[in-house]
């Protein structure tokens, strides 16, 4: 006589989907092995468990974006990380500006202003990552400054 079949809820799957965890979490949590879980996967949906997996965790990363948002008004360095490690972003500074009337594309690095008013870019990388809170509030005030056109102008 065969084993009694192993049965996995499935809403908690589809939790541990969205939470992004590992097949071995799953494994330990449900505490069953890899075939038990990709010929679970086959009968409820048709799909092995790397297929179903790749589906179910789009809604974790919704959420974890939802969450990056609203952690970024209070915890800058956890958004960066978070951002890093999970939506693939990075700390590369990059964007339009407009300098003595003229729109620089793709700037990168660091400004220079010269003693005849001109500014200069130079290629220098921005690690973001280094600054405090409190740095990273001055340097977005920084950047808005430096948006916007003079007073009467």
């Amino acid at each position: 006589m065969a084993r009694p079949r192993k049965e996995i809820d499935k809403e908690q799957f589809e939790k541990l989907c969205a939470l992004q965890c590992s097949r071995d979490e799953f494994l330990d949590w449900f505490e069953v092995s890899d075939k038990t879980l990709n010929a679970w996967c086959r009968r409820t949906y048709k799909a092995s468990f790397s297929a179903v997996f790749a589906q179910k965790r789009g809604k974790g990363k919704i959420s974890l974006r939802r969450h990056q948002f609203e952690l970024s008004k209070k915890n800058a360095a956890m958004a960066i990380f978070l951002g890093k490690n999970w939506l693939g972003q990075t700390d590369k500074v990059a964007g339009t500006m407009t300098v003595q009337g003229e729109i620089k594309n793709n700037v990168q690095g660091e400004l220079q202003q010269h003693h005849d008013g001109a500014v200069a870019v130079t290629e220098l990388p921005i690690d973001l990552t280094k600054l405090t809170e409190e740095e990273l509030d001055d340097f977005e005030r920084l950047c808005t400054k430096i948006q916007q056109p003079p007073p009467g102008g």
